[in-house]
Parts: C-alpha cells; structure tokens; sequence
C-alpha cells in the first residue's frame, strides 16, 4: 500500500514528542512502517520505533532520532515549506528513510537486511535509544538520520563534555577584600575560556573547542555563600573528553566541587568507502553535486560509532541551522529529493560484499 510522503511527514510533526514522551509517535511510526510492507514492525524495550525489510546478508542500520526538544512550532504547509517541529531535527530524516527502503527491488531486498531505529531521547543526555541498540544489532553499515541537505553527506561530529561546578564560602562583610564564591567561579570559567581559545588558534570551526556558560546562579544558604555554573564544551577530534576533562581539572581551585557528565567521543569518518560512494553516485544521478559536511554539534553517530566500527555517515534532508528554532521547517521538494537519493545509494550499496 502506497503512502503520501508529505502527508506521512506532516502526521508525525503533529504529534507532540519531546524527549520522555514518544510513545505516540512511535506507535504512528510503527503503523506506518506496517501499512508500508516492512516485514517487521514493533516498539522495542526502550520505546524505539522499529522496522525491518529485506531477508539479505547485508545488514544496513539507519537509525534517525523521534523526539524533539520542547517548542510548539505550528504545522502547516505553506508553499513548499512544510513546518513543525522536527521538520528537520530529525523526523524528517527518519520519514525518509521509512519511504526510501519501501520503493527498493525485489532483488535489493534479498541481498540486504535493513534495520530501521527511531531512536528515543536523543535530545536529551541519556541517548536512551542509541545505547539500546548498539549490543542487539551487527551492521555492515549505518546512515543516521541527520539533516545534512540532499546532496551533502555529514561525516563527522564534535564531541561533547558537560561539567558542573560548586563553590561553598564562608560569608564575609562586603567591605572585606576577598573574592566571593561567584567571583571565583567567573574567574575560573576566564581560565577556561582563555585556554580554549588558545587551543583554537589556527583551528577551523571543526577543530576548535568551543564553550558555552549553560548555566550560573548564586544564592545565601545559612552562614555560606553558594554558586553554581555548568559549562558545557564541544570537542574536536583531537581532544577526547578524558583530556578536556584533564584540563578543566588543572584549572580549578580545590576548593571547588566538579562534576562531569554527556561525555561523547568526537567522530570523524572516512571518505571513501563503499556508503559514500553510494550515495555520491546517487546525489549525481539526481543532479546533484555532493560535498561531505563536519557538524560541530553531536548526534547518535558519537554514541554508536565506538560500538559499531563500520563505514558510518549522517544524512537527511533540511538545514541544520534550523535546527531547535521557531521557523523550523523543510522544503518539500528536498524532501521528496532526499528519499530519492537515499533509495539510489542503498540500490547501489546492495552490490557491496559483506565482510565480517
């Protein structure tokens, strides 16, 4: 049975599905997938929207995110700007790869098995998705669903490192030359910045190290004055979380309370292997000029890439800068041009030869 790509896409942007709260949009996911043909259609243990087609050898993954972060953006289709949220970041690729594997051959689907992940909370720090299914699944390769725009290919994100910290301090008279707890804490988060920025000297936006203050408070608890700030950095392929982490401990004062979580290990991928000219011939073959993109943002690739040691690239339509804004949405016909492609890449990638 047939399914209207933009009205499929425009039914998953209008069920509301923030990180913790899938369930529905799973379950429209799944239905879809059935009423598509997949052989296979169910919601995993973690809440994952799952599908399988094919019965071949070779095992593809393509795995896309279904929540969102919160924000109402207004579904509607306006020319040929289909908005919502998620248009982009990432229902709209994971809709693409549902439709893409439905148009495959007869033939296609007996050489390869394609393992379609929904992936839950990928907007939040658990990746509770990913992470459920880098043990129960054995690719040969993965594509995950990420807005790269049809005729580009994402190769490789930054890392990521969150850390906390907390001063406690003795109250003293305003008149007493002393920093407070938050002055310590500002002149802490200088050191950083300062070292940050001299590690990006001569780096591109990929391979710098970026800052961001998340948060800071301070507040009288008793006889003490109590700040806290969260600091959160993302990681060029150079520097791995254990080392950022080395350094932000270097510059602390022991008096301060850290504490470090979203650890994510940056990832960079090849060029040149059999997915990536796959889909580089099928961008060509729908007029396109490919280009290979590096995102300093993260994605699932980090979580799954040190599990799954095969040819990984991101791919989707949409552009990313879109991403988590009020005017999120995707031009229907990159859409439609993107399922296009994706189906071009894995006909040509079904001729590969599996390799364990």
């Amino acid at each position: 049975m047939k399914v209207e790509p933009v009205e499929f896409l425009k039914g998953a942007l209008e069920i509301y599905s923030v990180s913790g709260e899938e369930k529905a949009v799973a379950e429209y996911l799944v239905q879809g997938m059935k009423t598509l043909g997949y052989a296979k259609t169910w919601i995993d243990e973690a809440g994952n929207a799952r599908g399988e087609i094919g019965t071949g050898p070779l095992q593809v993954v393509l795995l896309g995110h279904i929540d969102t972060v919160p924000g109402v953006v207004p579904v509607r289709l306006e020319g040929d700007k289909l908005y919502g949220r998620g248009a982009v970041d990432a229902k709209g690729p994971f809709v693409t790869f549902v439709l893409a594997c439905t148009g495959l051959s007869a033939e296609v689907l007996r050489r390869m098995t394609l393992h379609l992940v929904g992936a839950v909370e990928e907007e939040a720090p658990t990746s509770k998705g990913a992470r459920f299914v880098t043990d129960k699944l054995r690719p040969n390769f993965v594509v995950i669903g990420e807005p790269s725009s049809w005729d580009a290919i994402t190769l490789g994100y930054k890392g990521r490192l969150v850390v906390k910290v907390k001063r406690e301090k003795d109250l003293f008279h305003s008149a007493h030359f002393e920093p407070n707890a938050g002055e310590e804490l500002l002149a802490y988060f200088s050191s950083v910045k300062a070292w940050a920025e001299a590690m990006n000297v001569g780096q591109g936006p990929f391979g710098g190290v970026q800052y961001d203050l998340r948060d800071f408070k301070m507040a009288q608890v008793d006889a003490k004055s109590v700040a806290e700030m969260t600091l959160g950095l993302r990681l060029p392929p150079r520097l791995l979380p254990e080392q950022a982490e080395a350094h932000l401990r270097a510059y602390a004062s022991p008096a301060f309370e850290l504490s470090f979580f979203g650890a994510e290990i940056p990832y960079v991928g090849p060029k040149d292997t059999a997915l990536t000219r796959a889909l580089r011939v099928a961008i060509r073959q729908s007029g396109g000029e490919p280009v290979f993109k590096y995102k300093t943002g993260t994605a699932d690739m980090n979580v799954v890439a040190p599990h799954w040691c095969v040819p990984m690239v991101a791919y989707g339509p949409g552009d990313s800068q879109l991403d988590h804004t009020p005017n999120e949405h995707v031009l229907v016909p990159e859409f439609l041009k993107a399922i296009e492609v994706l189906r071009g890449g894995l006909e040509r990638l079904s001729q590969s030869t599996v390799k364990r």
